[in-house]
């Protein structure tokens, strides 16, 4: 029997929660776990994926059913147009990468988990980078609710015994920290240098930035760091782990209790529903937005390290440090691009400091 991790956010949470995993099998058992199993959404930033909203079984080819299960290797595919950067994080990861499908609602997404924790393992381990999963809807900067509200609601339905950890509290930029820490009563577990080794390759090229956060303060980055939409102050509490009970998690989380109350039977019922309370539906955003992520990638770097140095320190606005999509986006760069950039500038660590 082993533990189950479910990565609540999507993107790039895989990654945080494969930290996660590192810090809990070390704390906990004293050694590092076997085989982790990291279930997670197909639902990644626009850029990645130009298709709206996340990507089900029948958007991907070469996934491995293993006795009913989706398993993502490095050789599945995601149908065009629709893009994802979890293929990739099945070569660069050592857990075993499982998808998660919510386009059937509520109940369908439930026996998803269910059918997970029966196939050999015994706890359910709810991670989310940043915070949001506490979100009570009405804050200001909040951004994605609903997916980490669903992980929530469908752990509940599924009666698994289930643990809420939220790595990096704030670096996701949708709660402040303090907000974010005011809403956790449980232990905090402190991650080392060896719980990010295993996850350094993927965050060599990952957009995330939340996790990129989160590693950063890891490796001891303290101060305001620039990301694409928001400017974060890493803390020492940013390099921390903080767990808390499924109950506690759901008394905040407010677009969980609706969902759980109405029972969604479509992943645009429950995004409906989320929009009711939060005003934020995150399927209509992605559509309104599908048509300004189609930029052709600019092709190789015009810029000498000097002059890239320049340019983003120019667009930090006086950050100390910058992500390294952040420091994309300000050459005119995409993604796919990162790893040019880094070689480029030099960078080895998941964020690039400007002084």
């Amino acid at each position: 029997m082993s533990d189950l991790f479910i990565a609540a956010g999507g993107g790039g949470d895989p990654v945080g929660t494969a930290i996660t995993a590192a810090t809990v099998g070390r704390v906990l058992t004293g050694t590092p776990l076997g085989e982790t199993t990291i279930a997670t959404y197909a639902w990644e930033r626009l850029e990645v994926d130009p298709t709206p909203g996340p990507l089900g079984l029948v958007h991907f080819t070469g996934l491995a059913h293993q006795a009913g299960i989706p398993v993502i290797t490095p050789t599945t595919q995601p149908v065009g147009p629709a893009g994802s950067t979890l293929p990739g994080l099945a070569a660069d990861l050592s857990a075993r990468l499982v998808l998660l499908d919510p386009w059937q609602g509520l109940a369908a997404m439930a026996e998803q988990i269910r059918r997970l924790a029966d196939a050999g393992h015994d706890h359910v381990r709810i991670v989310d980078v940043g915070g949001d999963i506490l979100a009570h809807g009405d804050e200001d900067t909040l951004c994605s609710p609903l997916v980490d509200a669903l992980v929530l609601a469908a752990c509940r339905i599924a009666e698994v015994p289930a643990t809420v950890y939220v790595a990096g509290p704030g670096t996701d930029g949708e709660i402040p920290q303090g907000d974010v820490l005011d809403r956790l009563n449980g232990d905090a577990l402190t991650p080392l240098a060896q719980d990010i080794a295993a996850i350094r390759t993927a965050l060599s090229w990952h957009p995330s930035e939340a996790s990129a956060l989160f590693a950063a303060a890891v490796d001891g980055i303290r101060g305001p760091v620039r990301t694409v939409n928001h400017l974060i102050p890493l803390t020492d509490e940013s390099a921390r782990i903080h767990c808390t009970g499924l109950d506690d998690a759901l008394a905040h989380n407010a677009v969980a209790a609706h969902l759980l109350g109405v029972l969604p039977p479509t992943l645009e019922a429950a995004a409906d529903l989320s929009a009711e309370l939060t005003q934020i539906h995150e399927l209509d955003r992605e559509r309104l937005g599908a048509g300004d992520s189609q930029a052709p990638p600019r092709g190789a770097l015009p810029w000498s390290a000097r002059a890239a140095r320049e340019a983003i320190r120019d667009a930090a606005q006086g950050a100390p440090h910058v992500t390294l999509r952040f420091a994309a986006r300000a050459l005119g760069l995409t993604w796919r691009q990162i790893p040019s950039l880094r070689a480029v500038l030099g960078v080895e660590g998941p964020v690039l400091a400007l002084g």
